[in-house]
């Protein structure tokens, strides 16, 4: 599944700069394509203008060729799996029946649950290492189980891409590393995978090509070793940083370094 953008141009009411401002960009099929750029520059619109919910001003976006306002919400769920930024979850449901949402785009008129049903369901209770809490209530939860719980709502609707907006929030060392695995290898299996981050090393070791935005402006687009040079993201995150070559992955590592320059012993 493709993902594309052209010259799109989103601005939001009341707001005096354009969110997103002349952006192109394109996604292959089995990509892991990593979103890059400080708070506020347009990283979050953007995904959000490939799912068809904010108001296009110029230019379009893209889902497989067509236009992303021409998807209907329900072809659209059985394609693309979706973990949005800041979900809030207040009222009582267990993690399986959480998970089992990810079904709704294939449940008949009568709402029953299949076989195929609950053994996606199970599967991806699996994947995201929650199967033990699966009778759990989601609001009992820490952080960092929630976010494992809202990937596997996501997986379980068997989809052919997936939209990640910040998927490794308040995981640990040993659940991020899972999660980034998990989502290569299903990049590697064929699936379309898009996450925003924040993440810089983290997106140079798994993303095939990256996009990096400023300003809601395209400020670098392509392999991670052509995007993530210390001249570029100086510019865009307005701070001193050093990137080398990490010897480990051959990967470029970015290090921000103390304003006033690094003391060394």
């Amino acid at each position: 599944m493709r993902f594309g953008t052209r010259d799109l141009a989103v601005r939001y009411a009341g707001s005096g700069a354009a969110a997103l401002d002349g952006v192109s960009m394109e996604v292959p099929d089995g990509c892991l394509y990593a979103v890059l750029g400080p708070n506020g520059s347009g990283k979050s619109t953007l995904l959000k203008a490939l799912l068809g919910v904010v108001p296009v001003q110029a230019g379009h976006a893209a889902v497989d060729g067509r236009d992303a306002r021409e998807w209907t919400r329900r072809e659209l769920a059985r394609a693309v799996g979706v973990v949005p930024q800041g979900e809030v979850i207040s009222f009582p449901l267990t993690v399986h029946e959480l998970v089992g949402m990810g079904r709704y785009p294939y449940l008949g008129p009568l709402g029953g649950e299949s076989e195929v049903d609950r053994s996606a369901v199970a599967r991806a209770l699996e994947l995201c290492d929650v199967a033990d809490l699966a009778s759990r209530d989601v609001t009992t939860l820490s952080g960092g189980e929630l976010q494992r719980v809202r990937i596997a709502r996501a997986l379980a609707q068997e989809p052919r891409a997936l939209i990640l907006d910040e998927p490794t929030t308040s995981l640990d060392i040993r659940h991020e590393m899972a999660i980034l695995e998990l989502l290569r290898t299903s990049a590697d299996s064929g699936m379309t995978v898009m996450v925003v981050t924040h993440g810089l090393d983290m997106a140079a070791r798994f993303a095939d090509r990256m996009l990096l935005l400023s300003r809601g402006r395209v400020a670098a687009e392509g392999a991670p070793e052509g995007v993530l040079r210390a001249e570029v993201l100086e510019e865009v995150y307005r701070w001193p940083i050093a990137v080398a070559t990490d010897p480990s992955t051959g990967m470029p590592r970015v290090t921000p370094l103390r304003s006033g320059g690094e003391r060394r012993s």
